[in-house]
């Protein structure tokens, strides 16, 4: 396979759906070597398979990136089995909307930073150092618009901890774009409008819920995780060559109002 990332070795997390299954696809579409990891094994089976049977080249993790263990052993695999880490998709995350029912406030809160922030930056803190190794790299974090403004009324009570995971992502971002961009090493974030995933279900399977979305995107719709892995793509390659530290928007306009 050729494409504008062949044979770079690309890691990405939240593998098995969204907006990070949809990387995956269009990674090993233009010739990315796939580690793919996520907290469901089942998820990425039937993923890895047709990635391979396609001409891909790709291997399966099961990892919980609120581990640091898991995330140290995850880029160690990786290195080992390919020589090198070039990419890095920080896309695992969760939301407290899906967080059991008997859990109370500050667990919810404690899961959600610990995946989607400290999960990241552990990630990141680990592939960084092989990145080192082979004189660069590209990190793109998933933040999300609700990191750059806040959550639309009647979707948070000032305390929902995603916004405040998101937001962090995006400071992240900037600091380590910074300290490793002598090192070769790119940083960006991509920060999604609201768009079709798992994570968005509930939200868009309420009609009304639905349709007061769409509104407040100018383009008078909600995203795609194809268009956001296309973001992905265009920031993990030779083409973003001198872009770091940026935080993206690919939101249908949704902040710029």
């Amino acid at each position: 396979m050729t494409g504008r990332i062949n044979n770079k070795v690309a890691l990405i997390t939240g593998a098995g759906s969204g907006i990070g299954k949809s990387c995956s696809v269009l990674f090993a579409k233009h010739g990315a070597k796939l580690s793919l990891a996520d907290v469901k094994k089942d998820s990425m089976i039937e993923l890895s398979k047709k990635i391979n049977s396609e001409g891909g080249e790709s291997f399966i993790s099961t990892a919980d990136v609120a581990s640091n263990d898991e995330c140290k052993s995850l880029v160690e695999k990786t290195y080992e089995k390919y020589g090198r880490v070039d990419i890095l998709i920080n896309s695992a995350g969760v939301t407290p909307r899906y967080a059991p029912k008997d859990w109370d406030f500050e667990k919810k809160w404690d899961w959600v930073i610990d995946v989607n922030l400290k999960g990241s930056m552990m990630m990141s803190y680990h592939a960084t150092k092989k990145m080192k190794l082979n004189n660069g790299g590209s990190i793109i974090n998933l933040a999300s618009i609700i990191g750059l403004v806040g959550y639309a009324q009647g979707l948070s009570d000032g305390f929902n901890p995603y916004p405040h995971s998101k937001g962090g992502i995006v400071q992240m971002t900037r600091d380590m774009a910074v300290t490793f961009g002598k090192s070769g090493i790119r940083v960006n974030s991509l920060c999604p409008g609201f768009t079709y995933t798992p994570l968005t279900k509930t939200l868009t399977d309420d009609s009304d819920e639905h349709q007061r979305l769409i509104s407040l995107h100018p383009m008078g719709r909600l995203g795609e995780v194809e268009e956001i892995a296309k973001a992905a793509l265009f920031l993990a390659s030779d083409d973003a060559s001198f872009i770091t530290g940026i935080n993206m928007p690919v939101d249908g306009g949704y902040t710029a109002q």
